[in-house]
Formats: C-alpha cells, sequence, structure tokens
C-alpha cells in the first residue's frame, strides 16, 4: 500500500502567531476601552509576542495570561469573549502566513506519489479557499474540515480524532482496533503530523504513526509529554526524514537540526 501523509493545518503549514498575538492585543485594547468609557482607568500589562506566544506553546490557560495582563474578575470574562468573536475575522485571518520551507516540501511529497490529506479543526471552506490563495490545493487529495468556526480556537482532541478517523475512512485506509502504546508500532503506511497534543492523540488513537512539530502553538518539552513517534522542528525536516528512510514505522524521538 502506498504511503498516506494526514497532515493539520495551523501550525505545519500556517503560521498563526501573527493572528492569535494581535487577537491578544485587541482584547486587551477592547476591555480597557468598555472602562473607559465608564470613566475607569485600567493598567494593563501587555505582553511582548515572545511572551505570549511561549505562554500558548506551554498550553498556558487564556485566563490566566489575561490575568498576567493585569485583568480581573468580569475583566477576564469580557477579554476571552472577545478574543473568540475576533480570533476567525477575515482582517486578521490574513495575518497567517505559509511556513518557510512548506510549498516545496509538500510538492516533494506528491512527485513521490505520498498521498496527502488535510485533517484540520478550521472551517473545511475557508481551508480550501487559503489552499488555493497559497496554490497548493492541487497536491492534496482530500480536505476534512470542521464546521464550527470555534473548532480550531478551541483544539479538541475528541473532535480531531473523529475527523481523522473519517479521513481514513475516505481514503480506505482502517484506524487500528486497539489505540496505540509506546509498546507497539502505529501504522507502517500512515503518519498524523501536526503540532498539538490533539494531533498526536488522534494518531495515536486510530494506530497510526505520528510526528509533532515544534513551530507551531506548542513547545517540544510540552509535546514530549505525548510520546509522539517523531519530533522535528518544521514540516520540511520532517519530509526529509520520512523520504529518507523505508521503514515508516516509530522510530527513536529526537529533534531534527
Amino acid at each position: 500500500m502506498g504511503k498516506t501523509i494526514f497532515c493539520d493545518f495551523d501550525g505545519p503549514i500556517v503560521d498563526v502567531s501573527d493572528r492569535y498575538y494581535s487577537t491578544y492585543q485587541q482584547g486587551l485594547a477592547h476591555v480597557q476601552a468598555v472602562y473607559a468609557s465608564q470613566e475607569q482607568s485600567l493598567p494593563l500589562h501587555v505582553l511582548t509576542k515572545h511572551q505570549f506566544w511561549q505562554m500558548k506553546q506551554e498550553r498556558t490557560p487564556d485566563p490566566e495570561i489575561a490575568m498576567r495582563s493585569g485583568l480581573q474578575g468580569q475583566q477576564i470574562d469580557l477579554f476571552l469573549q472577545q478574543v473568540k468573536q475576533m480570533v476567525n475575522h477575515p482582517e486578521l485571518l490574513q495575518q497567517d502566513q505559509l511556513q518557510p520551507g512548506v510549498k516545496q516540501a509538500l510538492t516533494q511529497l506528491y512527485v513521490e506519489g505520498v498521498q496527502l490529506v488535510l485533517v484540520t479543526l478550521r472551517c473545511q471552506q475557508q481551508v480550501r479557499q487559503l489552499l488555493r490563495q497559497y496554490g497548493i490545493a492541487h497536491l492534496f487529495s482530500q480536505i476534512h474540515g470542521a464546521t464550527d468556526e470555534q473548532a480550531a480556537y478551541l483544539n479538541q482532541a475528541e473532535h480531531k480524532t473523529q475527523l481523522l478517523a473519517a479521513a481514513m475512512t475516505a481514503t480506505s485506509i482502517e484506524p487500528h482496533p486497539e489505540p496505540y502504546t509506546p509498546d507497539r508500532a502505529g501504522s507502517t503506511h500512515a503518519w498524523m503530523i501536526g503540532d498539538t497534543e490533539a494531533d498526536i492523540l488522534a494518531g495515536q488513537a486510530v494506530g497510526i504513526s505520528t510526528i509533532a512539530l515544534t513551530c507551531g502553538i506548542r513547545s517540544q518539552a510540552y509535546l514530549q509529554r505525548f510520546a509522539p513517534c517523531q519530533i522535528h522542528t518544521d514540516l520540511a525536516t520532517a519530509v526529509t526524514s520520512l523520504l529518507k528512510t523505508d521503514r515508516h514505522n516509530c522510530l527513536p524521538k529526537h529533534v531534527a537540526a
């Protein structure tokens, strides 16, 4: 059977850090403006992008990020509500950018005859449009996305597992009846590549091998807790590694240079 790679969108393919940080900044500005309209001063400690993204990579809860920024009580609730409303705004979505080397890496897989299937918690219609915009839509044989525009931000492993299982069925790959465990190698012909615990857990749940990438919204240290088969810095490095080996199973975990 030919090789199949199931790949996430946010993180592995596109860099969402600018959008998330802008959403954070605008959320704080909104809360401050609301209180200013009531003639109440609201001193804030706005995190730098590095500080903010480091907290996101360690999966620091949004309420804690808000608290460290100087908010409390109802201010935090107002901030969270605003962030959820804004994070998928078309103007902010334009801040997403292709990760370096992605187009070349995906093209290389396509040329090698690897079946590429996109499995994302982003809205399917939105992702199709973006893939066409980036000029890489033709490289994917299938695209499986969510119907809820909040799904990507919530990033629930159960939802990702359901999508991945459906994608496997659509590509005639049967999910393994027993979930992956560290002492049992995953599928030798299918991989799940992603940047969060949801991707790793989904791949393990359906019995395929997993690759975690550190170029997205989770750090290497955080991802290692979930025991992916491999850890790489980005998609281009992961693809180079996969194409160099004929034995597609769980190799010793490492981080590529």
